[in-house]
């Protein structure tokens, strides 16, 4: 094997005669990098003490704001690898005693900050593998190879939580007021507390623009989907800038509380039940024998091309189900009016909106994140993971507008 020492003295039209397998030339490679890094390192150090101190070694000065103090050794893990021993220069601070002409304190250093010892991008590289579903104690093993060393459960949660900042400027910002349609729905989280293991809401709102950009607008968590914890939601989202002037409709599944918040918040803009949990409700309340047919006849309602038609095929499956399944109509019938809103949107964007299917794809990708999860440690590191997800899905769908929408 070729040692390094060697390896500095050759061009790289050499190099490679000297390398025969390609493991071993970059190992090398990687190894001349962190010496170069290494050494550039420990001169800007040198540099900017010198720059504090207003004073270079061995020189006289009356504008000297303090003295050289020897060294400490630093590693600092950067993106190609652990640099080791890195020569930092400390400093005593203040001249005779006056506190006045004091070098300005190490954190405030350009080089690294006091007590770094990861690159800001490496910790960004941490916090990437952690939301993409790795759990906190695999993190380490993963980027192992990449850094040199294993990173610690306790380091990977360290630098999850400065998502904390990011998640408060999301629940803050202004929203514009392009939304048409407005999909509301709550996904079930595990989370610890005082008294053991609870499970939380997660009240969600995706929006679809005028433009048919889609975006998850905010997220909330919630002890249950009562009407004060919608209405709290609601009212927030409109104080940030969601009046509702371009609302047409709003998509639900169905819950109460929800549409009694609604009656306070938006009480003029008309509602969607989703289809498919209508559906689930309807074939709850028939026998096995009975559900393929009756929900077929079901789904021809739905399938209509105008209201008049759905009225008509509506009476024609009731007519044909309600001695049989009473129920099963009565539930159907008892929100007939709220399911058919849809078919006085263009017909284009029926599919979309007729069902509340699309913010549950949403959530079928928090579920995929926090699968490997068997619950959270509190409500913050929750927020963390669901926001992690909500922006991935954000910036995926920024610019790209589904078929069935046309600009206006």
């Amino acid at each position: 094997m070729v040692s390094i020492k060697a390896l500095d003295a050759l061009t790289p039209a050499d190099l490679w005669r000297e390398l025969p397998l390609e493991e071993e030339f970059w190992l090398q490679t990687q190894e001349r990098q962190r010496r170069m890094l290494k050494a550039l390192l420990e001169g800007a150090l040198e540099e900017e003490q010198m720059e504090l101190l207003a004073a270079a070694r061995y020189r006289r000065t009356e504008t000297r704001q303090g003295y050289r103090n020897g060294f400490y050794q630093r590693d600092l893990a950067t993106q190609i690898g652990i640099v080791r021993g890195i020569r930092v220069p400390r400093t005593r601070q203040g001249v005779g005693g006056d506190p006045r002409r004091a070098v300005q304190p190490r954190s405030d250093r350009r080089v690294f900050r006091l007590y770094q010892r990861r690159q800001s991008q490496v910790d960004a590289l941490i916090r990437e593998v952690f939301l993409a579903g790795v759990s906190t104690r695999r993190v380490g093993e993963v980027l192992r190879g990449i850094l040199g060393e294993e990173v610690s459960a306790q380091t990977v949660s360290r630098v999850a939580r400065c998502l904390d900042r990011e998640v408060a400027r999301y629940h803050e910002m202004a929203l514009v007021d392009d939304v048409i349609y407005l999909l509301l729905d709550g996904v079930s989280m595990r989370v610890k507390g005082a008294a053991g293991v609870k499970r939380r809401l997660v009240l969600c709102a995706y929006a679809i623009s005028v433009r048919g950009q889609r975006r998850l607008l905010d997220f909330r968590l919630a002890a249950a989907e009562s009407a004060s914890t919608w209405e709290a939601f609601l009212a927030q989202l409109k104080e940030r800038g969601l009046e509702g002037r371009r609302l047409r409709l709003i998509i639900t599944d169905g819950c109460a509380g929800l549409h009694a918040a609604l009656d306070m918040v938006y009480p003029y803009v008309a509602r969607q039940r989703c289809w498919a949990h209508k559906l689930r409700n309807v074939s709850n309340l028939l026998k096995r024998s009975q559900q393929s047919e009756c929900l077929a006849g079901a789904k021809t309602i739905y399938q209509a091309d105008n209201r008049r038609q759905a009225i008509r095929a509506y009476w024609s499956w009731a007519r044909r189900w309600r001695k049989e399944a009473p129920r099963a109509v009565a539930c159907l019938e008892r929100d007939l009016d709220e399911l058919l809103n849809f078919l006085a949107c263009p017909e284009e964007h029926r599919r979309k909106i007729r069902t509340t299917n699309a913010i549950e794809r949403s959530f079928r990708e928090v579920r995929r994140r926090t699968r490997p999860m068997s619950c959270f440690t509190n409500d913050a590191s929750c927020e963390r993971i669901i926001y992690a997800v909500v922006s991935h899905l954000n910036r995926s769908w920024k610019g790209i507008a589904p078929h069935e929408f046309t600009q206006e």
